[in-house]
């Protein structure tokens, strides 16, 4: 299945200078989890107050780049340098729902004409990364398939910012995009769960 996810390790390799840099310095894998949260929430502050400067929607696509690279690498810190803790599974693991809320919830104030979408399009969102986790739980391996996971959800959002940035209107496509976006949640969750049944 189609997924940004899919070039993770690529991404990782691209990435490996950084985190021997970060170790060196004495950078935990925790601390940077939560760095990646305080981003979060910093990301979500400039998108709510975009429309006072429309220079804030850049820190969807600049921010979420910079988080999915803090997301991996808060990852590989811990696999590579013996840093794995129940404290960090449940930082990384709450910490990404709790970023994505803070980051999505803006939808709510630009996506007024597709309010119940947006809803469903966060609450679809959650119940994709429960699933996802609910494969450890029950199969012991983390689940990550599906064509709208965490990483496409970022993609998206980062391309959303990008054209608000350059006053390119989605409104006649919005709602079909929602719900394009919408039904790829709910085939990702099933293939998480149909993954984990196995």
């Amino acid at each position: 299945m189609i997924s940004i996810y899919n070039i993770k390790p690529k991404f990782q390799a691209f990435l490996r200078p950084v985190l021997d840099s970060l170790h060196k310095m004495g950078i935990t894998a925790n601390q940077i989890t939560i760095s990646s949260l305080i981003l979060s929430l910093i990301i979500g502050l400039l998108f709510w107050f975009a429309d006072s400067c429309h220079l804030f929607f850049l820190a969807l696509p600049i921010g979420l780049f910079l988080r999915m690279a803090l997301n991996a690498l808060d990852g590989m810190m811990a696999r590579t340098y013996n840093q794995q803790s129940k404290k960090g599974e449940l930082l990384n693991e709450l910490g990404d729902v709790v970023s994505d809320l803070f980051i999505f919830f803006p939808l709510l104030k630009f996506e007024q004409e597709n309010l119940y979408l947006v809803v469903i399009f966060i609450t679809l969102s959650v119940v994709n990364e429960f699933s996802g986790l609910l494969g450890k739980v029950i199969s012991g391996q983390r689940r990550y398939e599906g064509p709208m996971g965490k990483s496409d959800r970022a993609l998206m959002m980062g391309l959303y910012g990008l054209l608000a940035f350059f006053s390119v209107s989605i409104t006649p496509y919005s709602t079909y995009i929602f719900v394009i976006i919408n039904a790829l949640l709910i085939l990702s969750t099933a293939i998480r769960t149909i993954k984990t049944l196995k």
